[in-house]
């Protein structure tokens, strides 16, 4: 199946397909983090997925996967893969409301927690969603963003160039 973006207009539709899909009597939840939320706040054009710092049970995903068949989408569009990079200091209430459906609520990661964990996985391609994201971030410098980070990812080894890089980043 093709893997096409995804704008901001696309990903709403496909959400509330999905929470059309979903019983009346259910009630599930999606976080929204990485470039789907970029894309919802229009910091980028598009996605190729959307990824949910929530566990999707079989009962979403078998929803997801009827949406994806009527439009053709990937059948992992909408995935739960981010979920296991999720930060330790990761707080839920600090979610903003995207949609708040009978069947479905979608939530908006902060945007600390979104630069942490594009900092974690370091791709080439995180460096403009990073550089977008740090005006919205509440971190004070490159040195509280390392902090934070270290306190997010509390196993990882200190890099003693982090702060630089995101300097040269932001």
């Amino acid at each position: 199946m093709p893997d096409q973006p995804l704008d901001s207009v696309t990903i709403g539709r496909y959400l509330h397909e999905v929470a059309d899909e979903l019983p009346d009597d259910s009630q599930h939840t999606v976080i929204v983090v990485g470039g789907a939320l970029l894309a919802l706040h229009g910091l980028r054009d598009s996605t190729r997925d959307v990824d949910s710092a929530q566990r999707l049970d079989d009962e979403l995903a078998a929803a997801v996967a009827r949406v994806a068949g009527r439009h053709d989408l990937a059948p992992k569009w909408l995935n739960d893969a981010a979920a296991a990079f999720v930060p330790a200091t990761f707080d839920r209430a600090d979610c903003t409301v995207l949609l708040d459906g009978p069947t479905l609520r979608v939530l908006g990661a902060p945007w600390d927690t979104v630069f942490l964990m594009k900092l974690y996985a370091s791709r080439a391609v995180d460096t403009d969603d990073l550089e977008a994201i740090w005006p919205l971030c509440s971190f004070e410098s490159p040195e509280a963003a390392v902090d934070a980070f270290y306190a997010a990812y509390p196993l990882e080894d200190a890099d003693e160039f982090l702060a630089e890089h995101i300097r040269r980043i932001v």
